[in-house]
């Protein structure tokens, strides 16, 4: 959804920020790869149970995230393994995450939470699931309500400011209506060729 709205317009502004700093070099790879090892990071910071730091490395591995796209598409560095490997490495950012969540509740005897977090994974990983098969039939399917950036900032708020259950019941909700909705989209679109 906020990447429907905003697409690229951010990308002019965030580009000429790094390049005051960094020039015009970089490997749009390796903020990929700084993005995952701040998720890792982030989720051994929750099953130690040090959230804000978890909070600030999830708001880290965001901003690696949208910074490798950017530098990409500025640089001339657009190859189709980037963006295979941001594609992979963002599902296993987002997984450990709930993962990570998974073992400090599951630590603690939580199961009701357990319950919801596995809710949550399934929906997070068919929401990447049906954009690809989508896109297997030739059809553009990035839209949606719940897109990763979309989670990511709930995630970072949750962790942040303690929010992680009221966090994960919209999750829980919105990541599986989402799929719905780019279900009845891909329909749509094959109904009316």
């Amino acid at each position: 959804m906020i990447s429907n709205k905003i697409g690229h317009r951010l990308d002019p502004y965030i580009y000429r920020a790094f390049h005051k700093v960094f020039g015009a070099r970089g490997n749009p790879n390796s903020f990929t790869l700084m993005g995952f090892l701040a998720t890792l990071a982030a989720s051994v910071l929750i099953i130690r149970d040090l959230w804000i730091a978890a909070g600030f490395m999830i708001i880290l591995s965001g901003l690696f995230d949208l910074l490798d796209g950017v530098l990409a598409r500025n640089l001339g560095k657009v190859t189709p393994f980037g963006g295979f490997l941001d594609s992979v490495l963002d599902r296993y950012s987002d997984l450990f995450l709930l993962f990570a969540l998974l073992i400090y509740y599951l630590e603690r005897g939580d199961t009701a939470f357990v319950i919801l977090a596995s809710f949550v994974s399934i929906g997070t990983a068919l929401i990447s699931y049906t954009r690809a098969r989508a896109e297997a039939a030739r059809i553009s399917c990035n839209i949606g309500l719940l897109e990763r950036a979309e989670r990511i900032i709930l995630l970072s708020a949750g962790v942040l400011f303690g929010w992680i259950i009221p966090v994960f019941w919209v999750l829980a909700f919105l990541t599986h209506f989402t799929v719905l909705q780019r279900i009845y989209y891909v329909w749509k679109k094959l109904n009316n060729t």
